[in-house]
């Protein structure tokens, strides 16, 4: 019998709206390979019903999304300011293909992923929070899925993404997406780093 435990109820439309036309293009294609994002470049027939927009500076500043559209936002100043507005998430402008999609899909539901890099659901966010940063132990859990405290606790064996796949009977894209999501959760940096944190803030035990 073959489970498929996390079925896509949608392909979600992303607005790509990037200054560099090539880089729109080799996201696009990467994110074409999802089986559950639907790219759409600025301009076309697609982008008016997107439901959600990668953009960068250039097109925010522009107002080139509309303000209703959640937005993650490639930045060359990531990690020193707190996404306003629609911009939910900032992610380094040359993030790989993979972290931009779990970014895009935490913004498309509704996550904030703030400047220390926790997940709060956007109606929960506090803009008003203090500058300073908080230490680890201080700030609250990050709010994982179900799934993504199984995929954690392999995390915390050592377990590389085929095992993971295997062993909750997943595709392997599905284990990096949900990888990917954690370390976006936990503010961590790698792997390593998001075992460190799930183990300060007692997700797992090892």
């Amino acid at each position: 019998m073959i489970v498929r435990p996390e079925p896509a109820s949608h392909r979600l439309t992303v607005l790509i709206a990037l200054g560099d036309a090539a880089r729109a293009e080799q996201l696009a294609d990467t994110l074409a390979a999802s089986d559950d994002l639907l790219p759409a470049l600025a301009g076309s027939s697609m982008s008016q019903v997107a439901d959600v927009a990668l953009v960068d500076e250039a097109a925010w500043e522009s107002q080139a999304v509309s303000p209703a559209t959640p937005c993650v936002l490639l930045s060359r100043r990531a990690g020193h300011e707190r996404p306003a507005g629609n911009v939910l998430a900032m992610l380094p402008a040359s993030a790989d293909g993979l972290l931009i999609a779990a970014a895009l899909r935490l913004a498309a539901s509704g996550y904030r992923v703030s400047r220390a890099g926790q997940s709060e659901a956007h109606g929960d966010f506090h803009g008003e929070a203090s500058e300073d940063e908080t230490p680890d132990d201080n700030q609250p859990r990050a709010a994982l899925s179900p799934r993504e405290a199984e995929v954690l606790a392999l995390l915390a064996e050592g377990a590389p993404n085929k095992v993971i796949a295997r062993r909750l009977n997943i595709s392997v894209h599905t284990a990096k997406f949900h990888v990917a999501a954690i370390l976006i959760k936990l503010g961590a940096a790698n792997r390593t780093d998001a075992i460190a944190i799930a183990m300060r803030q007692g997700l797992v035990l090892v």
